[in-house]
């Protein structure tokens, strides 16, 4: 195989949908000690697309938030697929806060296709449950470190996207929406799909040249899976690294730097 088609968007989507891609489940023994799991937005209900909690990074308490993929069937009908309802950004909204309270790191791992799109999650305010995460972290009062884990797409994704450090997997996608919805949309055509993935510029090398990432976090060759183990120890260091940054500066530079990284993504004209 070729460089050019081993680097390309389409290879790397067929990567992260391999069905035995580490988990979030699978990577938080390997990076945290001591986690304990916390429950509900205290406002509707538990949301199990999304799991959150406290643990211990290198003897540091962080609070943990992260979409959650499934293997199989059963594991994925249990997290909807990873498709959070608004109970579930109210929950990571929640424990947040209380990250800001007690002066924790917020460590985000990101693996969605998307915020569930349902009647009943709409009922319950989705769009707003997405917008007010986006409106609350950005002024969040604590270090944010992010990492795209497999799949990033949409605003389910950005919803914990905001951050002072991105780090994304090497074969992970980051994307405002998914390549089959893009095919759907433009051509009318969901079977163009790999054709979508390579002008959207989804890749962990767009994110970085683009200055959405800071960092790409190498996986073994053939992909997270062959190497769980491996992979997770090259999210530690990135952990390492960043909260090592972020634990120095004063929380209003810290907060300046944050608004200026999104605030200058793009190319646009006044």
């Amino acid at each position: 195989m070729s460089e050019k088609i081993k680097n390309s968007a389409w290879e790397k989507l067929k990567i992260i949908r391999e069905k035995n891609r580490p988990t979030v489940k699978d990577y938080l023994p390997l990076l945290f000690d001591d986690f304990f799991e916390l429950h509900g937005d205290r406002l509707y209900g538990d949301d199990a697309a999304i799991i959150g909690g406290v643990g211990l990074f290198d003897g540091v308490p962080v609070t943990v938030i992260s979409q959650v993929k499934g293997r199989n069937l059963a594991e994925n009908k249990a997290g909807n697929f990873a498709m959070p309802h608004p109970e579930g950004y109210r929950k990571a909204l929640r424990l947040a806060r209380q990250a800001e309270k007690f002066h924790r790191p917020v460590i985000c791992f990101i693996d969605t296709p998307g915020a569930f799109c349902g009647i009943e999650a709409e009922k319950r305010g989705q769009g707003e449950a997405i917008a007010r995460n986006l409106f609350e972290f950005i002024t969040l009062k604590t270090p944010v470190i992010s990492v795209v884990l497999g799949e990033g797409g949409s605003g389910g994704a950005l919803a914990l996207g905001i951050c002072d450090r991105l780090g994304v997997l090497e074969n992970s996608i980051y994307s405002v929406i998914s390549p089959r919805g893009a095919a759907s949309i433009l051509w009318k055509d969901a079977g163009k799909e790999k054709d979508a993935a390579e002008v959207l510029k989804i890749t962990a090398t767009d994110m970085l040249n683009f200055g959405i990432a800071e960092k790409i976090i190498p996986e073994p060759p053939g992909g997270a899976h062959t190497d769980t183990k491996r992979t997770a120890n090259a999210i530690t260091d990135f952990l390492s690294e960043s909260i090592n940054l972020l634990k120095q500066a004063d929380i209003d530079n810290l907060l300046e730097k944050r608004y200026l990284k999104f605030r200058n993504l793009g190319v646009y004209a006044e």
